[in-house]
């Protein structure tokens, strides 16, 4: 009986430990998503500007397909 409590103590830690890394794992990838989602919209809106300079058109991001 003392055995299978120490094995059960051993797969609980085990797991634990497990948990906590996977979820430091999932928090760094949250904040670089994050991150990243920052930089495209930075990218979108430059990209918008550099169409409506160059041609003073709407941007071909807000224009709609044209099928609808």
């Amino acid at each position: 009986m003392t055995d299978r409590i120490e094995h059960l103590e051993e797969q609980l830690a085990f797991l634990t430990k497990t948990v906590d890394e996977l979820s430091d794992v999932v928090a760094r990838q949250t904040l670089e998503i994050d991150r990243l989602g920052r930089s495209v919209g930075m990218l979108m809106e430059r990209e918008a500007e550099r169409e409506v300079g160059e041609g003073g058109q709407i941007p071909l991001a807000d224009q709609k397909p044209p099928h609808w």
